[in-house]
């Protein structure tokens, strides 16, 4: 008989896919992509194979998703210094507290799923990444809004210059940036790209 809990804790709905999802996390965590089973993520989770492969059909699917979760539950607070600058090293500082070592994980782990679909993190970026752009986009309306920075000067490649550098630095060092890093990178790089010359 195919039963998705133990009769004495019976989860459904959202409270089962997050479940299934950490499972996956946490497999992934342990044994990494390559070695990731729909059984060892059903195993984890106290449910059967077939609950699993109603909602992902694929590795692939069920491994991004899992990838989405872990982002998700990572998620930073936008701030709201009244500046451009604070902005972007609070955004960049909370970042670097609770996103660095996820972004770190997610190389480490999905090794086996480069080589499995021929991608790139570039191609998964937009799981990980799509809140701080938007977040980006706020803190970019309100330097327009104050009068900042030059709008014309925030090309897109500009106003993703920034936390680009922050994920190089994380990746390359594989944990957190020294904060002396981060206000360099807002500093000496980005904001003479953008600030309106003073008058």
């Amino acid at each position: 008989m195919d039963l998705d809990e133990q009769p004495q804790r019976r989860r459904r709905g959202e409270e089962l896919e997050d479940a299934l999802l950490q499972a996956t996390w946490d497999e992934l965590a342990d044994v990494g992509y390559g070695a990731l089973t729909f059984e060892g993520v059903a195993q984890r989770a106290g449910t059967s194979r077939t609950v699993v492969y109603r909602r992902w059909a694929t590795k692939r699917e069920l491994a991004e998703a899992a990838v989405a979760y872990a982002s998700r539950l990572h998620r930073t607070e936008l701030p709201d210094t009244g500046s451009l600058r604070g902005d972007l090293l609070g955004l960049m500082r909370e970042a670097n507290e609770k996103r660095v070592v996820l972004m770190a994980l997610f190389i480490i782990y999905m090794g086996g799923y480069f080589q499995e679909t021929g991608t790139t993190p570039y191609d998964l970026r937009g799981l990980v990444v799509a809140e701080s752009i938007n977040s980006l986009d706020v803190v970019f309306e309100r330097a327009v809004e104050r009068g900042e920075v030059d709008p014309g000067r925030l090309t897109p490649r500009v106003r993703t210059l920034a936390p680009d550098l922050f994920r190089h630095e994380a990746m390359m060092r594989l944990g957190t940036v020294p904060d002396d890093v981060l206000v360099s990178i807002v500093d000496e790089v980005f904001l003479p790209l953008v600030l309106r010359p003073s008058s």
